[in-house]
């Protein structure tokens, strides 16, 4: 074998192996009644209420935030609705009898996992390029995506979880730190370094702890396979569409600026 496919295996097994590790680790937790449900639940609270915040505060409070910039939200905001709409469309021509099969065909894993696998996957770059992305992917969730799953009458109680949530807020303080220039102008005094350290220290476990209580849930004897797969490949499908789209507004319109 030589040195470049060497390479190329240590960069697959660099990522793949800690994501398939973890989920090994929740399987055996599960197997070995290593941790109870009540147990599993808490680490996913830990992670949802605790260490993701963190990440994401990071995330945010580093971003770039300029007209041109504040485009990409825009786009992935506007491909999320895209994707929803192409899934009632397939919902209807595949005759899916589930009333949430349209909502498993937009959106994407960012906060639990995303972040997590986008620093292994580059460990050169910041969360920060990644974090621009999401925030039109949260507000399509926490606006249109919700509302929709709510029903009608609902935005009192849409608000209220939305605003209950410490992801929400570590969302908004990070924005507001980034937006306002209040994080670089921290960094002379060094505060700013602190700030990273203690976030960086405190989200390290998340991307773990989410995949463990999702290994803890995998039981493949009670999966539906023949739904599963085929509600994966009507999303690959979707995707594959979606991210046709993407990559021509990027080059027709954007100019190339996400890469």
């Amino acid at each position: 074998m030589d040195d470049r496919r060497m390479l190329m295996l240590i960069h697959v097994l660099c990522t793949a192996l800690p994501v398939f590790t973890a989920l090994a680790i929740g399987v055996l937790c599960r197997k070995r009644n290593i941790l109870s449900r009540e147990g599993v639940d808490a680490l996913r609270k830990l992670a949802v209420d605790i260490t993701l915040p963190a990440v994401l505060f990071s995330a945010f409070a580093t971003a770039e935030y300029t007209p041109r910039s504040m485009l990409i939200p825009l786009l992935i905001f506007v491909l999320c609705i895209a994707a929803l709409l192409l899934g009632f469309g397939m919902r209807k021509l595949f005759k899916c009898e589930s009333r949430l099969m349209p909502y498993l065909m937009t959106g994407f894993e960012a906060g639990m996992l995303g972040y997590g696998l986008f620093a292994l996957l580059y460990p050169g770059q910041g969360t920060a390029a990644f974090a621009i992305i999401d925030l039109g992917q949260v507000l399509f969730v926490f606006t249109v995506y919700k509302g929709l799953i709510m029903g009608r009458g609902s935005a009192k109680e849409l608000a209220r979880q939305a605003f209950s949530s410490p992801v929400l807020w570590a969302i908004i303080a990070g924005m507001l730190f980034g937006m306002t220039g209040l994080y670089s102008a921290l960094g002379p005094s060094g505060v700013s370094d602190v700030i990273d350290k203690l976030a960086e220290f405190i989200s390290a476990p998340t991307s773990c702890l989410i995949l463990i209580s999702i290994g803890y849930d995998l039981k493949f004897s009670e999966t539906p396979w023949k739904r599963v797969l085929s509600y994966t490949g009507m999303r690959v499908i979707a995707m594959a569409l979606i991210f046709a789209a993407a990559l021509f507004v990027n080059r027709e319109l954007l100019g190339g600026m996400m890469h």
